[in-house]
C-alpha cells in the first residue's frame, strides 16, 4: 500500500476506535496533519453522535467545519475522551516528536487534557530512537537567536523554518519554529523538561511527558495495535 492508503487505513481504525469506546454525546480532541484528516473524513458519517471536536488548529478547524462538525473552544469543555492525532516519530515507549505542520503548542494543550491519547500513523514512523526527524521548537520572535544557540550547545542544528517565498513561517499563535537536526534523543522526556524551561520557548514538539497510550500503526499487513502502558 502507498503511504497515503496507510494513513486512510489508520484514520478508519480511529473512527472504528472512537466509535466503539465513547459514549454518544461526547466532545472528540483532533489533531492536525494528513493522518489526522483522514480521521476526520472517517469520522464525518457518524458526526450526529457527537457533540462535536476540539481542534489543535486552524487548518483542522476549517476541515471539520466544512463536513459539519462543531468545533468548541477547549475552554468551553469539561472533559475530554480521546484525543485522536498523528506524529512526525514514535518510539517504543510512546514518546513522539510532532509539530511537522507547525500545531504543536495547540497538540500539546489538547493533548494533555484528554484520558486517552490515540496516536495513528503510518510505520515509517516507528523508530526505535528519536532524532531522525528534526525536532520543531516553538520560539517567540525575539528569542529565536538566543533558543538557537543553546540548541547548538547541545549538538543540535537549528534551522529557521521558512515559507515557499523565504519568510519565516509563522505559527497559529504568532511564533516561529526552529527545526533542529542532528539530534539523538535518548531520553526524550528529561530533554522535553529541559528545553521547555529555557525563557522564549513556548513549547518544543517533543510528546514524551504527555506520550501516546497506544497507536493505531498501518502497515502493509493491516493496523497494528500497540499499547503503551507496558512500557513506561
Amino acid at each position: 500500500m502507498t503511504q497515503d492508503e496507510l494513513k486512510r487505513l489508520v484514520g478508519q481504525a480511529a473512527a472504528d476506535y472512537v466509535l466503539s469506546n465513547v459514549a454518544d454525546g461526547a466532545v472528540i480532541g483532533v489533531g492536525t496533519g494528513s493522518t489526522a484528516n483522514c480521521f476526520i473524513d472517517a469520522l464525518a458519517p457518524h458526526k450526529r453522535r457527537y457533540r462535536g471536536a476540539v481542534s489543535s488548529s486552524v487548518a483542522t478547524t476549517a476541515r471539520l467545519e466544512q463536513h459539519g462538525i462543531k468545533v468548541f473552544d477547549l475552554n468551553e469543555i469539561e472533559s475530554l475522551p480521546v484525543y485522536v492525532d498523528g506524529a512526525d516519530e514514535i518510539d517504543p515507549t510512546g514518546a513522539m516528536i510532532k509539530g511537522g505542520g507547525g500545531a504543536l503548542t495547540r497538540e500539546k494543550i489538547v493533548a494533555s487534557v484528554a484520558e486517552i491519547f490515540v496516536c495513528i500513523a503510518d510505520a515509517s514512523k516507528r523508530v526505535p530512537v528519536l532524532g531522525g526527524f528534526p525536532l520543531p521548537v516553538e520560539v517567540v520572535p525575539m528569542a529565536r537567536t538566543a533558543i538557537g544557540r543553546r540548541l547548538t550547545a547541545v549538538g543540535g542544528v537549528p534551522v529557521l523554518r521558512v515559507t515557499n517565498d523565504g519568510a519565516p513561517y509563522i505559527t497559529d499563535n504568532g511564533n516561529e519554529i526552529l527545526d533542529v537536526k542532528n539530534l539523538r534523543i535518548d531520553d526524550p522526556r528529561a530533554f522535553e523538561v529541559a528545553v521547555n524551561a529555557w525563557p522564549g520557548v513556548v513549547t518544543v514538539g517533543l510528546f514524551a511527558s504527555r506520550g501516546a497510550d497506544f497507536c493505531l500503526l498501518g502497515t502493509e499487513s493491516g493496523v497494528e495495535t500497540i499499547d503503551y502502558d507496558t512500557h513506561r
